[in-house]
């Protein structure tokens, strides 16, 4: 039994109540909200108390509607409320029994589908034991290369179902199928020639090889290329298929799924990284109470993790560290270190246009030499053809540790400097695929006389969109070469002397570091490159998807064998967030040049199915005119400024209801916090007041 003091016998329990933290901190509220005079008469807090304990009682359809599982209450109540709702079933109607039972009927098949599915997940084993041997942190780059490879397939799927397929059945007369070449109208004859450069007569072996690695040669009238694709129009049975269409429509749908399924993926870790960064204080009960990752089983990855908290709680408190000293900067320490900052981001501008000017004549000499094989062996020739990919490969290794030097003289936070390093990366690995893309254009699209006759320069590029996809078959490719050779050259033979050699310089080097940021940044990089390539190489998905599989391998077998894990590694749910994030720029920047080429540059007209339209996008108008009359104004008709106009103030407005709804759930989140805290000190309130009683 417990005895409150005398003076809290002696009160009403409404008295007692109203001492509690809670309902003086409401009290409170409203005197600064200047509402005391709606709450004249107060209500009475267990009359409260009462009214939220009968809330789910009142609400009996809603209880008998949701499993006893899905309600906050304790076993046994969800005993009694499932008794009760098995009670009631006689009750109901014959209709409602049936909806009911096929209700729960088809949960119970689809939760048995699920969990069958699951373990049918491709490389479902590896990944936990990679999760159980060195953390979630490491398991997220695995998971993350994993969605890769089934996004990469599903493209595949979707390209070769639409555009190869088709194209393979008409040409060799399957089903009963046909196809028609139809030249281009008011163009200069010599515009329609397109003869790619295949091998003829006696070929040696290193000639194929040279093919296999640049893309030219035999591989250049494939269906890898979109210089195979040359049909105007083709019949499969008595089905006439508009393959020109079909092939615009195919390069749309694999980037709205690519946006969709990114999007999908990164709301849930949107929420959980908005969780974990409203608050200071969070983040430390996050790190102290919930910090300790339960899928590891490997003592090493215990100690790790140990070492990984402790670097987390330093590079806070460090953060709250240089907070008080940016707060405490007098106005020359600002002036100074203002200053120094524009000075290095100088440097980084330099640096930045020295790589993209280098690419942009690597480039240009590629493009105007990698033709003249008479003045050069096969050695030199491939130089020539992979020289873009070798400057760019080189800008991506020397500008990130320039960055990572530079960054260090400008005085941010630690997570701070982590996360604008990482940006600079991005931005280079992305941009200089950019600027190697610009370079091509400065080539193929010119204004002199000599691109007046075909809209292009044809004396360079007789099939520029077959060239753009070689580059991007040549930049993947060099990508693959180079992830196996630092593998095999480097990390392996690193293995070996730290293993062998007990030198302390090689002790001190030690093996290299599993950096996950790294990683991802590198699959992102050829991912982006998968997505720009594969209107100029519909096959190029089907090059990533075995690309990545055999990357997953590889990484796994570094992983364990030649590399150790990062020192300082990130929260899964914040590193998945981030990997979609930068994702999503990649896909976002991939629209850019994809537009370009598709609405502004002029098709090929010696090769493709857009060489009768002067651009690719001019499939679309002129199929539409070919609808019928009612159908083609009403498509004409939201094409207008007339429907634009009004569509874009309904999504404007749309726009900020969401908005105003998504500052209202804040608001209410943040009350929820405070009544988190306030049933804390009620708590702490209660208990001092049981040690006073038993006390006295």
């Amino acid at each position: 039994e417990v005895f409150l003091p005398e003076e809290t016998r002696g009160a009403t329990p409404v008295d007692f109540l109203q001492q509690l933290p809670s309902y003086q901190s409401a009290l409170r509220r409203r005197a600064t909200a200047g509402t005391q005079e709606r709450w004249a008469a107060p209500q009475d807090p267990a009359g409260l108390r009462t009214a939220e304990g009968h809330g789910p009682q009142q609400e009996g359809g809603e209880l008998a509607a949701r499993p006893a599982r899905e309600h906050p209450l304790t076993i046994a109540e969800k005993r009694r409320l499932r008794y009760c709702q098995q009670a009631d079933i006689k009750y109901l109607s014959g209709w409602k029994q049936w909806k009911r039972t096929s209700s729960k009927s088809l949960k119970k098949v689809l939760s048995e589908v699920k969990e069958l599915s699951s373990y049918l997940e491709l490389w479902r084993h590896d990944i936990h034991s990679i999760e159980g041997k060195f953390g979630t942190g490491i398991q997220s780059y695995f998971s993350f290369l994993r969605f890769l490879v089934l996004l990469n397939f599903i493209i595949f799927i979707l390209m070769f179902s639409l555009v190869t397929l088709p194209s393979i059945i008409s040409k060799y007369g399957m089903f009963n199928s046909s196809f028609a070449k139809i030249p281009p109208k008011n163009i200069e004859p010599h515009c329609t020639v397109y003869e790619p450069s295949g091998n003829k007569g006696l070929v040696y072996f290193y000639t194929y090889l040279k093919d296999l690695l640049s893309g030219t040669g035999f591989l250049e009238v494939t269906v890898l290329f979109y210089g195979y694709y040359t049909i105007d129009a083709e019949w499969i049975s008595i089905q006439k298929y508009n393959l020109p269409l079909a092939y615009l429509l195919a390069t749309f749908g694999y980037l709205a799924l690519s946006l969709v399924w990114i999007i999908k993926r990164s709301v849930g870790g949107f929420k959980q990284n908005l969780v974990h960064n409203k608050d200071p204080f969070q983040s430390y009960c996050n790190k102290v109470f919930a910090g300790w990752d339960f899928c590891i089983t490997d003592p090493n990855a215990a100690r790790l993790k140990h070492r990984s908290l402790q670097y987390e709680l330093q590079t806070d408190l460090e953060e709250e560290r240089l907070k008080r000293k940016i707060a405490d900067r007098t106005t020359k320490e600002k002036l100074r270190i203002y200053s120094l900052r524009i000075f290095i981001n100088i440097i980084v501008i330099a640096v930045l246009s020295g790589c993209f000017y280098s690419i942009y004549r690597a480039t240009v000499f590629s493009q105007e030499n990698s033709n003249d094989v008479s003045n050069m062996n096969f050695q030199a020739n491939l130089l020539v053809q992979y020289l873009p990919s070798m400057v760019i490969t080189l800008a991506n290794f020397i500008a990130p540790q320039i960055f990572s030097f530079l960054i260090r003289f400008e005085d941010y936070s630690p997570a701070f400097e982590i996360r604008l390093t990482l940006m600079r990366c991005v931005f280079v690995r992305l941009a200089n695929i950019g600027v190697l893309l610009f370079s091509l254009w400065s080539q193929i699209y010119c204004a002199t006389d000599k691109c007046n006759a075909c809209g292009y320069n044809y004396e360079l590029y007789p099939c520029w969109e077959s060239e753009v996809g070689q580059e991007m078959y040549k930049l993947m490719i060099f990508d693959f070469i180079i992830i196996l050779a630092v593998i095999l050259f480097v990390d392996f033979p690193r293995k070996l002397l730290v293993t062998h050699c007990s030198c302390k310089p090689v002790q001190w080097c030690g093996l290299q570091e599993f950096g996950i940021s790294d990683n991802v940044l590198e699959i992102i990089y050829g991912q982006t490159i998968c997505w720009i390539g594969t209107f100029f190489s519909p096959l190029l998905p089907a090059i990533a998807t075995i690309k990545y599989f055999i990357i997953f391998y590889i990484k796994k077998i570094s992983l364990i064998h030649t590399r150790k894990p990062a020192a300082r590694p990130i929260r899964a749910s914040s590193s998945n967030f981030f990997f979609l994030v930068v994702l999503l720029i990649g896909l976002i920047l991939a629209f850019i040049p994809l537009g370009i080429s598709i609405a502004h540059i002029p098709s090929s007209k010696a090769c493709g199915p857009f060489r009768n339209f002067n651009t690719s996008w001019a499939v679309v108008p002129h199929t539409i005119d070919g609808f019928p009359t009612g159908l083609r104004q009403v498509l004409y008709g939201i094409a207008s400024e007339a429907f634009a106009v009004p569509f874009f103030m309904v999504i404007c407005l749309i726009m900020f209801y969401f908005i105003a709804l998504a500052g209202a759930h804040k608001r209410v989140v943040e009350q929820l916090r405070e009544q988190l805290v306030m049933e804390s000190r009620d708590k702490l309130f209660l208990i001092r007041k049981i040690t006073e009683a038993q006390k006295h």
